[in-house]
């Protein structure tokens, strides 16, 4: 039990569960838009996420407890330089369009953690900014760049399907923000924060139910009934984790249960 407890502890916290996640939802993108699964972006998208999570998560604790990270997260670092490697491979494979707007995602996931300006804080503790940074950051890893990537018309669809993986992800963080409601600095204006946390699961739920309208005004919806069922069956199952969340859920209630969503919504797919 012990070793099953270190190992899903390294499997969070070295952010392989959120790499899947943003992996499951660029293979949602190929399924909606009918792209190849052999193409690189899926296995560009996982090993980034988990250089980009680990290098917010861990880069101000390792410049402030050295000491410390040589020992406990040792394991850790050596993942995501080989993650780093894995990246550089497949960003060469990868249409020059697509390179170019990974570098600009790359540049915000910069901004969230590194102090540019002078006199300024990262982007990260700015006033009721991150949520939105970290949700455009997955909208154009997850959707943009397969889009890019595979050359296919940017259409009314594309826009549509942006819009609702912006949602999507932002309600996923909502989730986040109430669980960590006790813990977050004031200054950071979280939405539960500013609104409490009772509008903000309201919000969660309008937000939803836009998801799934948006998805009556798919150009192909007639023939992807089934598709809005599988997302109708995702927005209940994140309306319930919403509904659910306080500040005393286990931190595994967003870092593995929540994050699993994405996961489920593309193993729906792949066996129904």
């Amino acid at each position: 039990m012990k070793v099953l407890k270190s190992i899903l502890k390294f499997y969070i916290n070295s952010s392989i569960h959120v790499a899947l996640s943003v992996y499951s939802l660029v293979q949602m993108t190929n399924f909606m838009f009918h792209i190849p699964e052999d193409k690189p972006i899926a296995n560009f998208a996982f090993f980034g996420t988990i250089v980009g999570y680990n290098f917010v998560k861990y880069d101000s604790f390792a410049r402030t407890h050295k000491i410390k990270i040589r020992h406990s997260l040792k394991l850790i670092v050596l993942f995501s330089v080989f993650s780093f490697l894995a990246v550089g491979f497949y960003f060469f494979q990868l249409q020059r369009i697509t390179q170019i707007i990974s570098i600009g995602v790359l540049s915000l996931t910069l901004l969230y953690t590194l102090p540019f300006f002078p006199n300024r804080k990262n982007a990260r503790n700015w006033a009721g900014v991150k949520i939105y940074i970290v949700s455009l950051c997955w909208v154009g890893v997850t959707l943009v760049l397969p889009i890019l990537d595979a050359g296919i018309a940017i259409t009314s669809d594309f826009y549509l399907k942006s819009v609702q993986r912006f949602i999507l992800v932002f309600v996923l963080i909502l989730i986040f923000e109430i669980i960590d409601l006790a813990n977050d600095d004031p200054h950071l204006k979280t939405v539960p924060q500013q609104i409490g946390v009772k509008k903000t699961k309201n919000l969660g739920y309008l937000l939803l139910i836009i998801f799934c309208v948006l998805e009556l005004f798919n150009s192909n919806f007639k023939y992807n009934i089934v598709h809005l069922v599988l997302m109708i069956i995702i927005a209940t199952i994140t309306a319930l984790f919403l509904a659910f969340a306080n500040e005393k859920r286990s931190k595994y209630y967003t870092s593995f249960w929540t994050e699993s969503i994405p996961i489920v919504w593309w193993l729906l797919v792949v066996f129904l």
